[in-house]
């Protein structure tokens, strides 16, 4: 048995806030800073104006926070030096800043819609003396960071119980160098089918007579939309004209700010811009007077070189006067028709094939632009999904553990389950290992550059030969990090495949370099393996990847379906094919190797646990929270 170290080992570091183009900083670090300035904080009754506000917080006190903050994270694993020890490493960060920066940090959060003005929403300004809530959105930032680092909430459930919560929050990828948004077909087509809803948002009769929590969650299908008649123009030889699904350009940006991972009304015109460049919308009347000002925001592309409803630039009006409508093609592609995926499939804007990129060895094929398999695929999954809490179901465990793995959000609940067992190793080889291979497909027949090699290349064979550099350092990586001995994550497995390994890694490694093999892979023993030494290894790897499927659908998947955060999630989690699309939106087309084409971005959907268990109670009848405001 494993000895538990009681003692806690420290790990300090220093960390420079990096910020982007337009002097905010990275996304992640906002989302960290204010999870824990919130943590930090006593949220509280605050009185201003004569009316109370629960579960809020003062200027001052952000600030004053903010100034000297502290978050410490303990995790608890096996010790690198000796692994039959399990100790508890906590790492303290500390942030530090004037007041002039605090506010300007406490604006941001403004900005990406996590705290809103606790008298009025629509202000929206950080200033002094103010009163402060958080948003849904903010709720469900917040519920995340606790959940992942394993904080004591108690001083914060009356915030989660007394306010509505982001149950489904969408967010978009963005590059590493600069913290901006990758632009795609496929991720603006994501944003726009949670933009437009599953079907038109218009407000009903009973809407003035919902309660706050149903209100937010109306607001939460899709944009809010209308009819807007335009008046005849006699003179200038225009008739009335009737437009439906409209909406206002202000509307549009707090929607976006809402409900997905956007930052700021600057940003959500950005990407409003795009819908009208891909024709999604069309401005239909700006009443604004000639001598009005208005900000306008365009983007620019290249143009596609094809017939599709996509130009060059397309801009976005901000302003309260300037209404807009969801065109045909918006509607084809928000899918209100009812048409299949597979009849849309036709058109790069709207298809399933820019969304998803099934995995091979889950899914059979890979060719996610083949649409009768691509279909019954998604059925296929949907009828797992569908089994996967009825305890009377003919899936197996391997079913219900394929789903699971290609699912992010119950994968990220899986891997938490793993982690908390000491077994989390397995699901990180088994995902390593496929991504592996994904990349090796990419080109199998691509060889090592030698000694000899001629060097006039052209940028596409250099981009090749760097491409089978990285495949050989990433088998290698894998090797050291779960199957070396005493290696960072070891996995348990039988005693043969580990033999079986080593031994063929000490056939090449010493036919090349003359030298015993030592346990580990060097980077210079590396150097000599080409591509079919590569498929080898490919090869003992998928006989471990199925050691440990087999491993995990016997022995993890029983135990963690009968967790309660799995029931929660599961138990009335509709299956959304919108929220399929978009948790597997990934590659638009076959991987492409390094320096061969343009980054891709790509979008996820995480879900709140509170949100929808308090959505679910609601369901069933049996009450819940008051709702009565949060005023």
């Amino acid at each position: 048995m494993p000895s538990t170290d009681h003692e806690a080992q420290q790990a300090t570091s220093s960390h420079m806030m990096k910020t982007t183009k337009r002097g905010r900083p990275f996304l992640k670090d906002t989302l960290d800073l204010f999870a824990t300035l919130i943590v930090s904080l006593e949220l509280a009754n605050h009185k201003q104006f004569f009316r109370n506000f629960p579960c809020s917080f003062t200027t001052d006190e952000a600030v004053q926070n903010l100034s000297s903050l502290k978050f410490s994270q303990s995790n608890r694993g096996p010790d690198p030096r000796e692994p039959s020890r399990i100790v508890t490493t906590t790492t303290t960060t500390t942030f530090s800043m004037t007041r002039e920066m605090a506010m300007a940090m406490s604006q941001h959060f403004m900005d990406a819609r996590l705290v809103e003005n606790a008298v009025d929403a629509n202000i929206n300004l950080f200033k002094d003396r103010g009163v402060y809530q958080l948003t849904p959105k903010g709720l469900h930032v917040l519920e995340r960071f606790i959940n992942k680092n394993g904080i004591n909430s108690d001083h914060l459930q009356s915030v989660f119980q007394s306010q509505p919560i982001c149950i489904k929050l969408l967010h978009l990828e963005r590059r590493s160098s600069d913290d901006e948004i990758i632009v795609s077909q496929g991720v603006i087509t994501a944003l726009f089918r949670r933009f437009a809803g599953r079907h038109p948002n218009y407000k009903t009769p009973a809407s003035d007579s919902l309660d706050a929590y149903q209100k937010y969650n109306e607001r939460a299908k899709g944009i809010p939309l209308h009819d807007f008649t335009e008046k005849a123009q006699p003179l200038m030889g225009k008739p009335q004209q009737n437009h439906r699904f409209c909406f206002q350009a202000v509307h549009a940006l707090e929607w976006l700010c809402d409900f997905t991972s956007i930052v700021g009304r600057e940003e959500a015109a950005e990407m409003a811009a795009q819908f009208v460049r891909f024709s999604l919308i069309t401005l239909v009347h700006d009443k604004r007077k000639g001598n009005d000002s208005t900000i306008i925001f365009t983007v620019r592309n290249s143009a596609p070189g094809t017939n599709l409803p996509v130009s060059i630039q397309g801009e976005f009006r901000c302003t309260n006067k300037a209404t807009y409508k969801i065109t045909e093609e918006g509607c084809r592609v928000a899918q209100w028709d009812g048409s299949t995926r597979s009849q849309s499939s036709d058109s790069p804007t709207g298809s399933t094939s820019n969304l998803t990129a099934e995995r091979t060895s889950v899914d059979g094929s890979g060719d996610a632009g083949d649409g009768p398999r691509r279909d019954a695929r998604l059925h296929r999954r949907i009828s797992i999904a569908g089994g996967l809490n009825d305890r009377h179901t003919k899936e197996s465990n391997a079913e219900r553990l394929r789903y699971i793995i290609d699912d992010l959000t119950t994968r990220h609940l899986f891997r938490e389950f793993l982690r908390n067992n000491f077994c989390e190793e397995n699901l990180s080889f088994w995902l390593d290992v496929e991504d592996f291979k994904r990349k090796f497909g990419v080109t199998s027949s691509a060889v090592a550059v030698g000694p000899n090699r001629i060097h006039s290349r052209t940028p596409g064979q250099a981009a090749m030969e760097r491409h089978h550099e990285s495949l050989i350092n990433t088998a290698f990586n894998i090797y050291n990090k779960y199957l070396a001995p005493s290696s960072q994550c070891e996995l348990n497995i039988d005693h043969g495949l580990r033999n079986e390994m080593v031994k063929y890694l000490e056939e090449v490694v010493t036919g090349h370099t003359g030298k015993a093999f030592q346990g580990r892979v060097e980077p210079e023993q590396a150097g000599a393996f080409n591509a079919t030494q590569l498929q080898a290894m490919i090869r003992l790897y998928e006989r471990i990847q199925n050691h440990v499927f087999r491993l995990m659908a016997t022995d993890s998947i029983p135990k963690f379906i009968k967790t309660s955060k799995f029931k929660a999630i599961r138990k009335w989690d509709d299956i959304d094919f919108d929220d399929l699309d978009i948790q597997h939106l990934t590659l638009e087309g076959p991987p492409t190797p390094p320096g061969l084409g343009e980054e891709i971005g790509g979008a996820y959907i995480t879900v709140s646990q509170r949100a929808s268990e308090r959505e679910h109670r609601q369901q069933l009848g049996q009450g819940g929270p008051s709702h009565s405001g949060n005023s």
